[in-house]
């Protein structure tokens, strides 16, 4: 009733789905509803570590929002997204060149430590009481609010252009879709997310999360 579920979230899926499906399945095991919350979204085409806490434990959950993250991202260089990611509209840049090793190992290396991040028009953050990326699907215009944001590390993993992959340690409430436009805005190409994975929330990793099918969750 009380407990902590690592759930290792399949893509295709949203946050609010895969708590769903875990409720449905504790309530029926005890024979009641059971309350089941997460603890910090993944977008639907995001794979990786989902916290899920049920019973009287999600009233801790803001203890786990409050808790620095890692990721591992794919970034499609030379295009932009209107969603910042692969699930948006996508527009194929002019480039005209394409950028050295040298060159975006620099780049990289301009985002580690605190920064200012514009929250994505497509995000679960309520603006006026509406979830933003609701507004965004209408096609209504809101100024989204600027936040200060810490990267702990960001480390090229792979680069074949026009792929990059990298792996990032950053504060909560860092936009990983976000990071990777600012990162395609300089250095001049555009970029958007194809692929991505958290990998940790705190000392909690993904290693020691279960599939939901494990979980006996279809």
């Amino acid at each position: 009733m009380d407990e902590i579920i690592l759930v290792d979230k399949p893509a295709g899926m949203s946050s609010f789905g895969v708590v769903a499906r875990v409720r449905r399945v504790c309530s029926e095991r005890v024979g009641k509803k059971v309350k089941v919350g997460h603890t910090g979204t993944l977008d639907p085409f995001a794979t990786g570590l989902l916290i899920l806490l049920t019973g009287k434990l999600t009233k801790q959950s803001e203890q786990f929002l409050r808790l620095d993250k890692e990721y591992e991202a794919v970034l499609r260089l030379g295009a932009t997204s209107s969603t910042g990611d692969v699930e948006g509209e996508i527009t194929e840049q002019e480039v005209g060149r394409i950028p050295e090793l040298t060159e975006l190992k620099k780049v990289l290396n301009t985002f580690i430590g605190e920064i200012e991040q514009r929250v994505p028009r497509y995000a679960a953050v309520k603006i006026g009481g509406e979830r933003a990326y609701r507004l965004a699907r209408r096609g209504v215009k809101v100024e989204m609010p600027v936040r200060k944001v810490k990267v702990y590390e960001l480390e090229l993993l792979d680069y074949k252009y026009p792929e990059l992959r990298v792996r990032c340690k950053v504060s909560s409430g860092t936009y990983i879709r976000a990071l990777g436009e600012e990162i395609g805005r300089k250095l001049g190409v555009g970029a958007y997310l194809t692929e991505l994975r958290r990998t940790k929330v705190g000392d909690y990793r993904v290693e020691e999360a279960k599939t939901l099918a494990e979980l006996g969750v279809d």
